[in-house]
């Protein structure tokens, strides 16, 4: 869908880790907090909140604003697995777009450390292929079908891993924050996870909460004449359709052709293509997505990601940086909260704001998960 007349009022973020002895409703209200005071707010002055986590747990969404203030708005909680955090982002800016708010909250949080212990796999599916092997798996079988039919070799993924560690480094809410330059020999010559990815490729197990604001443009230019205004101007969100190869891939990334249509869509909707974008976030539980990803983005053609990437131009003062703030290897991957943590990168990037790991000239971003089950989300950001 195409979003007008909405922009990002606010946004705030707990830096992701292993917060063992914190609570869900605290990381939340910490990151509530930071989004309110970015925008100038309180609680009271918000419409309506879309809350997004992956926890068993029921009532958590409304316990967790509970946290923040009484003030009787409604709450509506967002699952939509890895891309949870995103798609309640873009139920906040369609309240607003709508005109049904003219404030919204869009808050996620997670504490993976807490979901790790004591739990088994993915549990039961329709397929039994779908319930036994996990995901390192199946993006292990996705990396070998890249190495069989591009030539694509472990370096070029430990590459991309070594980049997002130091991007990651130069980010004081990144989860993971190397005090040197990490190779790619490093990144190869970590534990194995699932032939030929390492633990240096994969994301890490963590805790975490972010949250935006989002609000008219009107109000946004009305409360902060003086920061650059970002604003959300499209938001594509597909769920799988059936294609060869659904076994091995639907029920965890969906097949290649859900990207690239979701990701089309949401250029249509913007009037924008793969040219006009100065950096992009995607999702990298494992580093041979990202691989993937510059060509399913329209970034680059088929068969050409690892050009793209042995030219430079997706690490910071290249062509079209990617996961600028360590993405889901370095900055972490909670789950509910990835998505918004994207955002606030967005944001801070846009608004100039973002200090050693600033893209020159920043003006247009694309955030973009997939999450198991199928779905996929690609959502456009402009800076005027």
């Amino acid at each position: 869908m195409r979003i007008e007349g909405a922009a990002v009022a606010g946004v705030g973020m707990v830096r992701f880790g292993r917060h063992l002895d914190r609570s869900p409703g605290d990381l939340a209200r910490e990151a509530g907090l930071l989004a309110l005071h970015d925008a100038g707010i309180t609680l009271a002055d918000v419409d309506e909140a879309f809350v997004g986590y992956l926890q068993p747990t029921v009532m958590l969404g409304v316990k967790a604003m509970k946290e923040l203030g009484l003030t009787g708005l409604p709450v509506t909680h967002i699952e939509a697995a890895s891309a949870t955090g995103l798609v309640a982002f873009r139920e906040a800016a369609w309240a607003v777009a709508s005109g049904r708010a003219e404030v919204a909250m869009a808050i996620g949080f997670d504490k993976m450390t807490d979901m790790a212990r004591g739990r088994g796999g993915r549990g039961t599916g329709r397929d039994e292929l779908d319930a036994t092997i996990l995901p390192a798996a199946y993006f292990a079988l996705w990396a070998q079908r890249r190495m069989h039919d591009h030539g694509t070799r472990p370096e070029h993924f430990a590459a991309i891993a070594a980049k997002n560690w130091n991007h990651g480094a130069a980010n004081p809410l990144s989860h993971r924050q190397a005090d040197h330059v990490v190779t790619v020999d490093e990144v190869l010559a970590s534990n194995l996870v699932a032939e030929p990815l390492t633990a240096m490729m994969a994301c890490p197990a963590d805790d975490g909460a972010a949250c935006a604001i989002v609000a008219s443009t009107e109000w946004v230019r009305r409360h902060h004449p003086d920061r650059r205004l970002v604003r959300p101007v499209s938001s594509a969100l597909q769920s799988e359709a059936y294609s060869p190869g659904h076994t091995f891939l639907g029920p965890v990334v969906g097949p290649s052709s859900m990207t690239r249509t979701t990701a089309q869509q949401a250029y249509d909707e913007a009037g924008l293509g793969p040219d006009d974008i100065d950096l992009a976030l995607c999702h990298d539980a494992f580093a041979n997505e990202e691989l993937e990803y510059y060509e399913l983005l329209g970034f680059c053609p088929d068969g050409e990601g690892e050009r793209l990437l042995e030219a430079g131009d997706t690490a910071l003062g290249g062509r079209i940086p990617f996961n600028t703030d360590g993405g889901l290897i370095a900055r972490g991957h909670p789950g509910g909260p990835t998505g918004l943590a994207m955002v606030h990168e967005v944001v801070t990037q846009l608004r100039g704001e973002a200090g050693p790991r600033q893209v020159a000239g920043a003006r247009r971003a694309l955030a973009h998960l997939v999450g198991g089950g199928s779905v996929c989300t690609v959502n456009l950001f402009e800076a005027d």
